[in-house]
């Protein structure tokens, strides 16, 4: 019978798919945009938002520049779409990013770019669902209380829909993704319709004054202060590198799917953004970092939440904030915030991967799942953001300072490689066609490594000492630490390669059964070492107890194992070290003899049953497996509590299935 645990990782992840059906989890475009493009698509949330709040500092006088600081993003948007439709159709393995910095600029640069991603899709999920929260909480303010718990729990809800496949997890997705998308476009269109027609929303925040952190800003400080609101706005732009590193998971021909499902992300998302940004002017939203800086706002400042700004455009345009339209807004905009993270529950994993199977991380990362999915590289990334939500309570503006760092570093990195890669391109190119169409696209890249360079060294100025120097310290130590992880498996790599040493045979084999009592596990022990037929068979004993030491000699004796029991004096009651020195002195009198040592255990079938058997075995067996030229052989005697748990069919483990491993005279496990 399963065990309850089973029972649980069945009803939470589903059964098991095997690896021949790994074509059947592939995407198509329709599916692939929820589930690469659902970060691009949900930043338009709160992307005109975060230019607001930083614009508020200066309080009222600045607003008026934030559709100048949108068009920017704008122009920035649709140059990386560009650049990344490059990305994707001369890389098509996945690698993205990494895999281009990796073949044209170096490993180093690979690894930067690695680095900076992995904490981008950390903060990725952080910030999406605390920002999804954040417009629940708009709606139903009496939960602000629980906004952490709610945070962890949307986390949880992701990792496990992300456990049971990509393919499953995007159908699940794609519904909250087009109804965001819809309703957006209803709210915009009928937002302009009404101003075009004299009737302007207006914002329930439209009378509040804002009361300025900075007074009498001018010259640098203005600027300073635009260039801050920018690099705020460009979370608009996190996530527009996931489809190049998911594009394994499309459909032939992936390459081109890829490229028409980016193009259809920077539409959709440069329209959102575009129309969100228009309205909020329209509709003079006010919206300050500090609720108390907000001169007639209704509530407690303190304590009250700020209604978002995609929440006061909805209520404005819909007609208050009880109709069905403000209400289904307010549910798709939170919906898709939470399943923005989406994107890096699918990015991260199979970044994680590729940097596995190079060897710069854990090798568990590279494994594949129940459901076919990286689902070591899941579990980590849910767990990692589940910690920074924990840390900084679920709050965006302060989560949000965090993000873009890593986005723009490898963004930046990422078109400086497509630039050499179209250089050599050049160099082979035999046609006039093939030369003007290179040309063109090493244009593109190097536009957008200008101009994506500029903005993450403004991002880092501007945002260095409200937190990015936190990522600033990440990203080195996650390459030193992947340079580290490299080092180690090469140098196990080269440690183990086969000489014609290792192939030598030992002069003889001497096998030693541990021997504490005499029961039917030592019984087992014995037989099995006479069975290998060693040079030389002794059972060994430790002498802590004179009295048990000379009973356990005389049944020796009177059941004539056919092995004769040496003991070993312990004046000090230790096992552990006595043994120890008796194979040492083996190993030192006889270095060409290999020492197998033969270790009874028992089975249990209940985890607490660990804590009260197998201690001096275990802790000995750690000692022995450090010594050279030692052997240590578990010989298990399984006691009737395992009965219990012996399952009535055949069962199959992970691996097994992966590798398509029956057993006999049964069919294949069916998913």
């Amino acid at each position: 019978m399963p065990s309850p645990t089973a029972v649980l990782k069945r009803l939470v992840v589903g059964l098991p798919f095997r690896s021949d059906r790994l074509g059947e989890t592939l995407l198509p475009k329709r599916l692939a945009l929820p589930v690469f493009a659902s970060d691009p698509l949900s930043s338009v949330a709160y992307a005109t938002q975060e230019i607001l709040l930083i614009l508020a500092l200066g309080g009222l006088a600045f607003l008026h520049l934030a559709p100048w600081v949108a068009a920017a993003i704008v122009v920035l948007l649709a140059v990386v779409v560009l650049s990344y439709r490059q990305v994707v159709q001369a890389y098509p393995s996945g690698g993205g990013s990494y895999e281009v910095a990796s073949r044209n600029l170096g490993r180093p640069a690979g690894l930067v770019v690695a680095g900076a991603l992995l904490v981008d899709y950390i903060m990725t999920v952080a910030v999406s669902v605390a920002a999804g929260v954040d417009n629940i909480i708009s709606a139903v303010p009496g939960l602000n209380p629980y906004r952490v718990l709610i945070n962890l729990g949307f986390v949880a809800f992701l990792t496990a829909m992300n456990l049971r496949g990509v393919r499953e997890s995007g159908r699940a997705f794609a519904v909250p993704t087009y109804a965001f998308v819809a309703g957006v476009a209803v709210m915009i269109v009928l937002g302009l319709g009404r101003a075009i027609a004299g009737h302007a929303p207006v914002a329930e925040s439209a009378g509040y004054q804002i009361r300025p952190e900075q007074v009498g800003l001018t010259g640098f400080a203005v600027a300073f202060l635009l260039l801050r609101a920018f690099a705020s706005g460009c979370t608009a732009l996190t996530g527009a590198e996931a489809i190049s590193n998911g594009v394994p998971a499309f459909r032939k021909p992936k390459g081109r799917n890829a490229a028409k499902t980016m193009t259809a992300m920077g539409v959709i998302a440069i329209a959102m953004f575009g129309g969100i940004t228009v309205l909020a002017m329209i509709a003079n939203v006010r919206i300050a970092e500090n609720a108390c800086d907000l001169t007639g706002f209704r509530g407690d400042c303190a304590n009250t939440p700020q209604r978002t700004v995609i929440a006061q455009i909805a209520a404005a345009v819909f007609g208050g904030d009880n109709t069905v339209l403000f209400y289904y807004m307010q549910a798709a905009t939170a919906l898709i915030l939470v399943l923005a993270a989406n994107t890096a529950f699918n990015g991260f994993p199979l970044l994680g991967s590729i940097l596995a199977q190079d060897r710069y991380l854990p090798r568990q990362l590279h494994t594949r799942g129940d459901r076919l999915t990286f689902s070591n590289g899941i579990l980590l990334l849910a767990i990692v953001a589940g910690l920074l939500i924990y840390v900084y309570d679920g709050v965006v503006s302060k989560l949000i300072q965090l993000y873009i760092l890593g986005v723009f570093t490898s963004f930046t990195l990422c078109q400086a490689g497509m630039v050499r890669h179209w250089n050599r391109k050049l160099a082979e190119a035999t046609s006039r066609a093939e030369r003007h169409r290179f040309r063109l696209a090493r244009a593109i890249n190097a536009f957008g490594a200008v101009l994506t360079g500029l903005v993450l060294v403004v991002v880092l100025l501007t945002k260095f000492q409200h937190g990015a120097y936190l990522v600033v310290i990440a990203i080195p130590a996650l390459y030193a630490l992947m340079r580290a992880v490299r080092r180690h498996y090469d140098r196990v790599h080269d440690e183990l390669l086969p000489d014609d040493e290792s192939a030598i045979l030992p002069s003889r084999v001497r096998a030693i059964v541990l021997v504490s009592t005499l029961h039917k596990p030592t019984q087992r022990a014995v037989a099995f070492a006479r069975a290998s037929r060693p040079d030389e068979l002794t059972a060994i004993t430790v002498n802590v107890d004179d009295q048990a030491t000379r009973a356990l000699q005389r049944e020796w004796e009177k059941r004539d194992m056919g092995v004769g029991l040496k003991v070993i004096e312990s004046p000090f009651r230790e096992i552990t070290r006595p043994l120890l020195g008796y194979v040492k002195n083996i190993r030192r009198s006889s270095p060409r003899d290999v020492v197998c040592v033969y270790v009874p255990e028992y089975v249990v079938g209940h985890w607490w049953e660990n804590l009260l058997h197998n201690q001096s075995a275990l802790r000995l067996k750690g000692r022995l497996l450090f010594m050279s030229g030692v052997m240590v052989v578990s010989v298990p005697w399984q006691l009737r509590s395992t009965k219990r748990r012996t399952p009535r069919r055949t069962e199959f483990s992970p691996g097994d299935v992966r590798r398509g491993i029956t057993a006999p005279g049964e069919p294949a496990p069916k998913p």
